[in-house]
């Protein structure tokens, strides 16, 4: 008998989140998990037949195996692995209004196995989609996923956790943030922990700043729909750097179970305020003009299709942000993200103070020491100031470089293994999920208000004139 038995039912299963990402995930996770037994229903307001559900799912499938083949170098294959193929035949797909009851109740009918249902769903529906929930009769294992933003602020947040609070526990609810894959976060904490080198230096006594920066080259991306209302801060920082830095900046769990690692988490999102009190100094926000990045050419954000000029959207956010406690006080954490620039970036750069004091007659020390540890590939480096080849008298910067376990599951199986046995580790509890609303509304409000200004920057450059681009 399988190890696992589940369904999962995937709302919104026609969109571009389930086609790109979710379907790949589940392949990469059959391909692992051999003995579990898992059955696919998909629904959407689509009217698909079954053989373009099967031709949409074995796509999907053969994308995944294409990267898989293209990472362990190996040639493409011309079908799909048995395993996978059975998945494929077995899946079926239903016309559904996931806001209906009667539509919702034929979905529960169709899993064969307790079912963990994602919603691949505008945080709006989503969230009516879960009152209707609320007042039917769910089989007794019944997961939810929920994609993030978990809700539109602190009162939506904290709305949405009493109407799933009503009608399943906490355990049973995954808020989920694939940006901290399981093998991401458990580098971070053998890194951190597991030795006894790096974790006494990751304090104010030795720590001059911390900067988290997740830059993209890619534009809109016909993503219109969604991100003109949301923006740079909500759709990446509070949704997903404040989850990084948490873990970063948090004290030793006890264990890594679910419980212990989201309560020391949580602990340091209650700390955080923006740096000196005050979110009109402590953010920046900007916008990106016509440019070219590589061969692409992209217009200006505001002549994008679906773009509302008058929202006033940033595509790249900035804010410095202070943990106020015993640890951390006193130490900028600054967290970064944006669309159209010249360069991916994917890390966390952690500044040393500079050494109290250099001997006489050495020379040459230009840059402090830093830990830059970058996500996606998961890598590290320790830039040190030693004495190098030539002149021993003279101080070279030098790196020490490793790169961790990247684990078997894209960041997408890692979630939806997750989901599927019923493992808390990757999603964010729903306090956490409050708390992260709290910590940027000073700054939504600020900037709303257009109290701060928003500068342009051209597509392709490091970001506006006159910023610091966290360039270390």
């Amino acid at each position: 008998m399988a190890s696992l038995q589940t369904t999962l039912l995937i709302l919104g299963a026609s969109g571009d989140l389930s086609k790109r990402l979710l379907l790949p995930g589940l392949a990469t996770l059959l391909e692992v998990k051999t003995d579990w037994d898992i059955q696919l229903v998909g629904a959407g307001v689509e009217d698909i037949s079954d053989a373009d559900w099967k031709q949409l799912v074995h796509e999907s499938f053969e994308n995944a195996q294409a990267s898989k083949d293209e990472d362990e170098g190996a040639e493409g294959t011309a079908k799909l692995p048995e395993r996978l193929q059975a998945v494929v035949d077995a899946s079926s797909y239903r016309k559904a209004d996931v806001t209906d009851a009667d539509d919702l109740k034929a979905l529960l009918a169709a899993c064969q196995h307790d079912p963990a249902v994602y919603f691949a769903l505008p945080p709006a529906v989503t969230e009516k989609s879960c009152e209707v929930l609320k007042g039917l009769d769910l089989p007794e294992g019944t997961r939810l996923a929920l994609e993030k933003p978990f809700g539109t602020d602190a009162a939506s947040a904290e709305h949405l956790n009493d109407v799933l609070h009503s009608f399943l526990p906490e355990e049973r609810i995954h808020r989920v943030d694939h940006f901290l894959g399981r093998s991401t976060v458990l580098n971070l904490l053998g890194l951190r922990f597991a030795n006894r080198i790096i974790e006494p230096l990751l304090s104010s006594v030795h720590v001059d700043r911390v900067d988290i920066v997740y830059d993209e080259t890619l534009g809109l991306e016909g993503r219109a729909r969604y991100y003109d209302k949301a923006g740079a801060l909500v759709d990446m920082i509070q949704s997903h750097l404040l989850q990084v830095m948490a873990v970063v900046a948090m004290e030793a769990p006890a264990s890594i179970d679910a419980d212990d690692l989201r309560t020391q988490k949580e602990l340091v999102l209650r700390a955080v305020r923006p740096w000196g009190g005050d979110p009109l100094t402590a953010g920046k926000r900007g916008r990106y003009t016509a440019g070219t990045i590589g061969d692409r050419s992209l217009p200006s954000y505001v002549d994008e299709d679906g773009v509302d000029p008058q929202i006033g959207t940033e595509t790249l956010a900035q804010i410095t942000l202070e943990i106020a406690n015993w640890r951390w006080a006193g130490v900028p954490f600054t967290l970064r993200s944006g669309k159209a620039l010249g360069a991916q970036r994917r890390e966390i750069v952690i500044t040393f103070k500079d050494s109290p004091h250099v001997p006489d007659g050495l020379t040459g020390v230009q840059r402090p020491d830093r830990l830059r540890i970058w996500i996606a590939p998961d890598q590290m480096q320790l830039e040190l100031n030693v004495n190098g080849p030539g002149d021993p008298y003279t101080i070279d910067h030098t790196a020490l470089e490793v790169s961790f376990n990247p684990g078997r599951l894209s960041a997408y199986g890692e979630v939806l293994a997750g989901v599927l046995e019923g493992d808390a580790t990757l999603s964010v509890r729903g306090d956490s999920a409050v708390q992260g609303w709290k910590v940027v509304e000073p700054f939504l409000t600020a900037w709303k208000a257009g109290k701060v200004p928003l500068d342009d920057y051209p597509a392709g450059s490091e970001g506006p004139e006159g910023w610091d681009n966290i360039q270390g």
